[in-house]
């Protein structure tokens, strides 16, 4: 039991899970009621499920998506990428513009998917090459498109807000018929599925760690560290449009201003509240969808509390800086001492017996 617990107090997930856990008892205590899970009818007359706990892990899927990219980024560059946001208005209009060419139909929906998502790892590879090829710092070489990319957004579709409209796009923004649990949920547990499944049965995981934590001992164990860091940018991009391009389906237009907008900070908290080192090295996609999840609960918790709007981000920022410094590995290296001078065995000196 005690080797257990030692195991999971130095796990990636201690902290996040621990977040989650102060959230969950906290909103126990102000509303028994809170997490309560109801079967409802829809406007379309589907019976779904409702309820703050359906609200926040669908409002989170689309953060927690794009944190699978970001963590992965921030695992062998040692830095974050601050356009995710941008390039996800970009993939949107982009998804938008296909979709607007004609009848809206499964393989129109298909092709815009994945036109969307060729442009998005197009401008991630940018991205890409700036820090592994150029060796740029990845906030700095990120800062480009972060500045420019919601611009290049209005230029794709003229500087005009359009909508879509479609019962296809209800569903992958909604719910499919039949099914009660909404679909970015569904697609959000798939992703990270999906990528977890690529990472353990390949060696990208491990190399992307190598990578982040000694990038010369990678080069003398034969490991490209270009192509890993380009391998990440790609799989972000990928990341970045499918969330992009969920959040279009859910609201039926494109905006290219409001679009995920200051959606890379919460990405970049989720990451490091899920235990990734910024600094990079060993990383935890299931930690950083938790981070995800614990900030969709932080923000749904305030407006609850009939937080004002203007005031949710102060007291996201001063719970969060608490997290973090919590999570730091001062704060860390200090509980784990005190917990050795706690529960360390008191060993009795043994008395030498003479020989007669």
């Amino acid at each position: 039991m005690r080797d257990a617990m030692k195991k999971f107090m130095k796990s990636q997930l201690v902290i996040p899970l621990f977040s989650l856990f102060l959230l969950v008892v906290f909103n126990l205590i102000r509303d028994v009621g809170f997490f309560s899970i109801n079967l409802t009818t829809n406007n379309q007359g589907y019976r779904v499920l409702s309820g703050n706990l359906i609200s926040i892990f669908n409002g989170a899927s689309a953060i927690a998506i794009i944190s699978i990219g970001m963590t992965l980024i921030t695992s062998c560059c040692k830095g974050q990428d601050i356009s995710v946001a941008a390039l996800a208005a970009i993939a949107g209009s982009v998804f938008v513009s296909v979709l607007r060419s004609g009848e809206i139909t499964i393989p129109v929906i298909i092709l815009a998917f994945v036109l969307s998502c060729l442009v998005s790892v197009l401008f991630s590879l940018f991205n890409g090459v700036l820090v592994a090829v150029f060796r740029i710092q990845p906030m700095i070489a990120t800062l480009i498109l972060f500045s420019a990319g919601r611009s290049i957004a209005y230029w794709i579709n003229g500087g005009a807000t359009p909508t879509v409209s479609s019962d296809f796009l209800t569903s992958i923004g909604g719910f499919i018929p039949g099914i009660p649990i909404p679909t970015p949920i569904i697609i959000m547990v798939i992703f990270l599925v999906l990528i977890s499944l690529v990472l353990r049965l390949t060696t990208l995981g491990l190399y992307t760690q190598v990578v982040g934590i000694n990038e010369g001992t990678a080069h003398l164990n034969g490991i490209n560290s270009i192509w890993v860091k380009l391998i990440a940018f790609v799989i972000s991009g990928v990341c970045v449009a499918t969330a992009g391009c969920i959040t279009v389906c859910r609201i039926g237009l494109i905006n290219h201003e409001t679009l995920l907008l200051d959606a890379e900070m919460d990405v970049i908290l989720a990451v490091a509240i899920g235990g990734t080192s910024l600094g990079g090295g060993k990383f935890s996609l299931f930690g950083s969808v938790i981070g995800a999840f614990i900030i969709q609960a932080l923000t749904v918790t305030l407006y609850a509390m009939k937080v004002p709007s203007a005031a949710v981000k102060a007291y996201k920022a001063a719970v969060i800086i608490l997290i973090v410094v919590i999570s730091s590995p001062v704060v860390k290296e200090f509980f784990v001492n005190l917990y050795k001078k706690l529960f360390k065995k008191q060993v009795e000196p043994k008395i030498p017996i003479k020989a007669s």
